[in-house]
């Protein structure tokens, strides 16, 4: 059977959806109230500065754009900082848990099975720690398997006794074949 090959979908809320809402829902959530907040003084100022205009005759109205663009300035600052808000504080919910789960795969990647990736409990990316976790710990098991069967085998040679000597070594092999082929694996 061919694999068919990956197509990209646009917009995928399926994968991840706990996460991808709760993004959703911040960023959704830091532009609506700056939308509220931009339209309140739109509404406040506006209101405030045409009744100022009417009582006052010697002051004539031009353009609705020159009393207009103070609060539209003030909109755009309040948006902008709203946005350097939500640029600076939501990185930080996402880039600890990265972090430490990059740390952890370092540490893998020397060959220390001992470490554990711990994430809090509101942390994003728990999932992704608790399966690198798990895989840790399966590579942890069969590899202290291979070295039981391997002292098995030494003891066994020792004594020479060949033909346990040969199952043991049979069974060394398939589980290093087994080990290879998921980790995909030539020169183990």
């Amino acid at each position: 059977m061919q694999k068919r090959p990956y197509k990209r979908k646009i917009l995928n809320l399926g994968v991840k959806r706990e996460f991808q809402l709760w993004l959703l829902v911040r960023i959704l959530g830091v532009v609506v109230l700056s939308s509220l907040v931009a339209v309140a003084i739109l509404y406040l100022y506006s209101r405030q500065e045409i009744a100022a205009n009417f009582y006052t005759a010697h002051i004539k109205i031009r353009r609705i754009s020159d009393l207009l663009f103070p609060v539209m300035a003030a909109g755009a600052a309040i948006s902008v900082l709203s946005g350097i808000a939500l640029a600076l504080f939501l990185p930080q919910k996402v880039a600890g848990p990265v972090y430490r789960v990059q740390k952890g795969l370092d540490q893998l990647a020397t060959g220390d099975l001992t470490d554990h990736i711990a994430l809090r409990k509101g942390d994003a990316f728990r999932d992704l720690a608790d399966s690198t976790n798990r895989a840790t710990s399966n590579l942890k098991v069969r590899i202290n398997e291979i070295k039981e069967l391997q002292q098995e085998l030494d003891t066994l040679l020792n004594t020479l006794e060949h033909r346990e000597a040969a199952a043991l070594t049979q069974r060394q092999g398939e589980l290093l074949a087994h080990l290879r082929t998921r980790l995909n694996l030539t020169d183990v």
